[in-house]
């Protein structure tokens, strides 16, 4: 069998176009296993011990740590969308900025929706014709969005890249249209606060009631102008001050920041950066949103900041996409239903000879952090999908019963923990990828695509060549009638023609 591909003209080809910006590092646990030699006591992952129970009162089976895969929720999808900008103009890439996990979550899937706060948990997944080899999905789903008028108020800080890379059409003046549009979208109990940044950052506006104050709120933006360097450091720092000084109780407090990310003044480490505004996020809990722009972006800081931030990052290329975020996206989820959420897959030993995550490099947890809740986790909000793909290979005429996935999460309010499972058989697999349902042949699809345009070597089995790929993504598009997997199966074919 054939487990990893190499493709070299692949990998030389997409260097010499690359952006040339820096992969951020890998998290602590692999995520990935083997058989483990005497190891056959297993158990799912289990639910928290009850209140005044020891843990060692739990069932007296053992989870295999070699058969754990455990990872913080993320629901970022800017990988994707910055991707599909390098291929409208003309170029693939670079493999640094391709994340396996942001490709696959860029699709929202129809998993069942749990009744309240919290997730519903689904387990999936088919057979390859690599001998042994299969793709599981695991899908988590949290509640459909409410009607607007259900969810909190928001406080919400917008820190504006001003610099004068932001003078390129589709930076500055995407933001100002976007916000524009959005100020006449939110409801009069919300507030909205300004922060500029270039070579030092300003409050241009405090924390402003909606009612009332729109047409304010309309010229400050209107009046926003590009000026010098990049210190995006100060920005987020003023812009958490701003947010604490304006911060609302009951309302979801949030920081959005809008940038190229191309900081060049101040401090430009993300770890840096967020651990000057540690004691504003962690006391008020108040989460950052990235959106980035820019034909020429800075995707491994504004991911960085993003995931370290308590929030999630996207990418916007025109105006289209841009209203979409902040006109509906935006208003529509500022609330939260779960608070720092990790996922943890158990893989039945004796039906597991080996898996792979693919993806979540930079979310990867240990195994057992899985209940600490001290460890960051992600934040998700309502309407929201979170998909993750595993290569798994089962053991010869496997049988029975072969994962668990477990996803824990604390209430945004009373921060309580609570844990959700799903289970899969082995007799549940379907007999081919793309063959499977809707959801999962997309997800496979886009995890594939990430792949070929990745580093050049294949952690998924049975991948096929990028025209094959471009064949079945025309055929999911046709059955379909979806103008999303249409858009995946247009750049999919032009990756092809480019390379």
């Amino acid at each position: 069998m054939e487990r990893f591909r190499t493709r070299t003209a692949l990998l030389a080809l997409t260097a010499a176009s690359g952006l040339l910006l820096t992969a951020c590092s890998g998290g602590a646990d692999t995520g990935d296993g083997s058989k483990a030699a005497d190891r056959h006591d297993y158990s799912a992952g289990q639910p928290a011990p009850a209140e005044g129970q020891d843990a060692d009162e739990r069932d007296d089976r053992r989870e295999d740590p070699d058969h754990l895969s455990t990872f913080a929720l993320d629901v970022d999808t800017a990988s994707y969308d910055y991707a599909r900008r390098a291929l409208a103009d003309g170029r693939l890439p670079d493999p640094s900025t391709v994340r396996p996990e942001e490709f696959v979550n860029s699709f929202r899937q129809d998993y069942d929706r749990p009744d309240g706060d919290g997730f519903s948990v689904t387990v999936d997944g088919a057979r390859t014709d690599d001998e042994d080899w299969s793709l599981v999905r695991v899908g988590l789903a949290t509640r459909t969005t409410g009607r607007t008028g259900e969810r909190p108020p928001a406080a919400l800080t917008f820190v504006i890249d001003v610099s004068g890379s932001m003078a390129e059409p589709g930076r500055l003046d995407l933001a100002q249209e976007s916000l524009s549009v959005m100020t006449d979208r939110l409801r009069d109990d919300d507030s909205v606060a300004l922060v500029t940044f270039s070579d030092e950052a300003e409050t241009v506006l405090p924390m402003t009631r909606l009612d009332g104050n729109r047409d304010e709120i309309q010229d400050a933006v209107s009046d926003l102008d590009t000026q010098d360097s990049t210190n995006l450091g100060a920005g987020v720092e003023t812009g958490y001050e701003t947010a604490v000084e304006g911060l609302r109780e009951g309302a979801t407090n949030r920081v959005v920041l809008i940038s190229d990310a191309l900081a060049n003044t101040g401090d430009t480490d993300a770890d840096s950066i967020l651990e000057r505004v540690s004691g504003e996020r962690r006391e008020h809990g108040i989460t950052l949103f990235g959106v980035g722009v820019g034909s020429d972006y800075g995707d491994a800081l504004m991911e960085r900041l993003a995931d370290k931030g308590d929030g999630h990052t996207v990418y916007v290329s025109d105006s289209d996409e841009a209203r979409k975020v902040f006109s509906e996206q935006l208003p529509r989820n500022v609330d939260l239903t779960a608070r720092d959420a990790k996922a943890q897959v158990a893989f039945d030993p004796e039906t597991v000879e080996e898996f792979h995550l693919v993806g979540y490099d930079n979310r990867r947890v240990a195994d057992e952090d899985f209940r600490d809740d001290r460890v960051d986790g992600g934040e998700v909000g309502p309407g929201h999908t979170v998909t993750a793909l595993y290569a798994v290979r089962t053991e010869p005429g496997a049988e029975g019963h072969l994962a668990t996935a477990t996803v824990r999460w604390l209430d945004p309010e009373t921060r309580d923990p609570h844990e959700e499972t799903g289970d899969l058989e082995t007799d549940a697999l379907d007999d081919s990828v793309w063959n499977a349902s809707r959801g999962l042949r997309t997800t496979a699809t886009a995890a594939y695509f990430a792949d070929a345009l990745g580093r050049g070597e294949s952690d998924l089995p049975d991948a096929p060549r990028l025209d094959e790929l471009a064949d079945h993504a025309d055929d999911l598009a046709d059955s379909t009638e979806s103008e999303e997997i249409r858009g995946l199966a247009e750049a999919i074919d032009t990756a092809n023609r480019l390379m």
